[in-house]
């Protein structure tokens, strides 16, 4: 939505657009502000930045082979102290998925 009013603040205005969409002006001006200012992100952000790095690296140094279990146990080896509900939310929104074994049949 925030897109949307971008397009057509310059026409419409951005409270008049606000008026008749579900977005209050001020959602639409924080999420301007968060934009331009980092640092205004929620901590839950911030976080599942600094942990979407870490969760790629232990991915790759594992051949693309570790799902969410073993990468879990992996960060909590070193000492990064993180759920596993987490780990794997964010492995989700990353793409990223573990190799299943083979199943062979006889």
């Amino acid at each position: 939505m925030v897109d949307y009013i971008d397009r057509h603040k310059d026409r419409f205005g951005v409270e008049p657009i606000c008026r008749m969409l579900p977005i209050a002006p001020s959602t639409y001006y924080e999420v301007k502000a968060r934009e331009l200012d980092p640092s205004r992100l929620p901590a839950r952000h911030r976080r599942d930045a600094e942990l979407r790095s870490h969760i790629q690296r232990v991915w790759q140094e594992n051949f693309c082979a570790y799902g969410a279990r073993k990468t879990w146990k992996q960060l909590n080896r070193e000492k990064l102290t993180v759920a596993h509900c987490t780990v794997r939310r964010l492995m989700k929104q990353m793409g990223f998925s573990g190799l299943r074994a083979a199943r062979h049949s006889r």
